[in-house]
């Protein structure tokens, strides 16, 4: 798609200029072990970013919450906008909320998001819009007529290996309806990506994963394979919750743990499923990631937490099986309200304020983008090896994968998929000034399989 390879070329530009470009001033610094890390401002002069996301174009992807779409370089901190959505309706915590980007966007240049809006009442509705040309468009509604109110909306948005895409909903303060397997609020919700009901969801023909939740605001897949969401409790514990299908998760009888012998009860009866992590008081947590890079070696296997009215990033150690947390630790409390997180390939956590939310004093640089950052590390000689290879997106694949080279092909350049037989299976070139290509897997058994190319031979697992 000519349109993709221009983006992903723009990146690559962009980055290269990266490498003569001086790091952003310091904000302050705080250790992490042996480490120190670096807080800078990557952007600034933002109205409520609520969802970051790291793209396959190498970009920070960002919503706000009055409705824009929009690209962040992660060099340079230039914000493109690519689309403000017209009906979408802010009020308290409400507007647009989270978005996933579609793991085949090279073929399948979509992007969903969740936010609220007017019909007859106040709603919430996820939606598909389709990348071209630098911007967003021709709109389809995937589900709608999600009932909401000014608070409790959720919503986190993420996309499994199975391409299936789980969307967490807050209980619109309709305490039952999170026990209510019928309704679409207080529940992580499981769909296809054309919007329709998985066959193998637990309830045939019910989009409900699991249930009994009041705000989840964070929902992340980590490196060990399990599912992880951040939620909002009432008055006394947020939670951090291994997300598993047909499991309840005690709201509004349970918040927190099962401590109480007014909850112990329902506990028992009901199976819940108790947190692994609580913040007591509430914090009002938000974005949650997952980081596992060699640059911040104390934050490896970790959870990262961005909270609200506790004003901090919480790092949430995990044990080797990722079913216990250890003691947060709290680290990043000079600048206000913390809501969304992503992680970039090279270890570096992205961060964004919500100080212009109503429930804050806002400073002259708000809302912004934080960037955290060991900027003494040295990749090692394998992490650098893998910069000068041919980067495979997504891998695991199923439909198609992405071919990225560190910089243009400076002539006609062959690729070859090889099975595990090495007969060649997929064939494709990349022309001179080419730096991405896609290939489609339709065809392939699941599999291993190598892609050879002038820059070496990497592994690609078909699923």
């Amino acid at each position: 798609m000519k349109h993709l390879n221009t983006l992903f070329v723009g990146s690559f530009l962009c980055s290269t200029g990266a490498l003569a470009q001086a790091p952003a001033p310091a904000l302050t610094t705080f250790p992490v072990g042996a480490t120190t890390v670096t807080v800078s401002a990557l952007a600034t002069g933002l109205q409520v970013p609520w969802e970051l996301v790291w793209g396959p174009d190498n970009v920070i992807w960002m919503t706000e919450r009055g409705g824009r779409i929009s690209r962040v370089d992660p060099t340079s901190g230039q914000v493109t906008v690519l689309t403000t959505l017209p009906d979408v309706a802010t009020s308290s915590e409400g507007g647009l909320l989270g978005m996933v980007l579609h793991p085949d966007f090279a073929t399948s240049p979509y992007v969903y998001v969740v936010y609220n809006y007017n019909d007859n009442g106040y709603k919430e509705k996820l939606v598909r819009l389709t990348y071209a040309n630098g911007t967003l468009g021709s709109p389809q509604v995937l589900l709608g007529d999600i009932p909401a109110v000014s608070t409790h909306s959720g919503s986190r948005l993420l996309i499994l290996p199975d391409r299936t895409l789980l969307m967490t909903t807050g209980d619109a303060q309709n305490r039952p309806a999170a026990q209510d397997r019928t309704s679409l609020n207080g529940k992580v919700l499981r769909l296809n990506l054309d919007g329709t009901i998985p066959a193998d969801n637990p309830v045939a023909g019910n989009r409900s994963y699991s249930f009994g939740h009041r705000n989840p605001q964070g929902l992340v897949r980590a490196g060990n394979g399990r599912l992880y969401s951040s939620e909002h409790g009432e008055n006394a514990e947020d939670e951090v919750n291994i997300i598993e299908p047909n499991q309840n998760y005690g709201w509004p009888t349970v918040e927190g743990l099962c401590n109480l012998a007014s909850e112990q009860g329902f506990c028992t009866a009901n199976s819940v499923r108790q947190p692994i992590f609580t913040w007591a008081p509430t914090v009002g947590v938000a974005g949650l990631a997952y980081y596992d890079h060699p640059a911040i070696p104390g934050w490896r296997n970790s959870l990262l937490a961005a909270t609200l009215r506790g004003n901090k990033l919480t790092q949430t150690p995990l044990n080797t099986a990722g079913t216990t947390a250890g003691e947060g630790v709290f680290t990043l409390t000079s600048f206000g309200r913390l809501r969304a997180v992503c992680v970039s390939p090279q270890g570096r956590v992205y961060v964004g304020t919500s100080n212009r939310d109503g429930r804050a004093t806002p400073g002259a640089a708000d809302d912004q983008i934080l960037v955290l950052e060991n900027r003494a590390f040295v990749p090692t000689s394998t992490t650098a090896r893998r910069t000068s290879q041919l980067s495979l997106w997504p891998n695991p694949a199923r439909h198609a994968v992405t071919l990225q080279r560190p910089t243009p092909a400076t002539a006609a350049s062959p690729v070859q998929i090889h099975d595990a037989l090495g007969r060649t299976v997929r064939t494709a070139q990349f022309t001179a000034g080419q730096s991405s290509l896609s290939l489609p897997l339709q065809g392939l058994q699941p599999g291993f399989y190598s892609v050879k190319s002038d820059l070496g031979t990497q592994r690609l697992v078909v699923e």
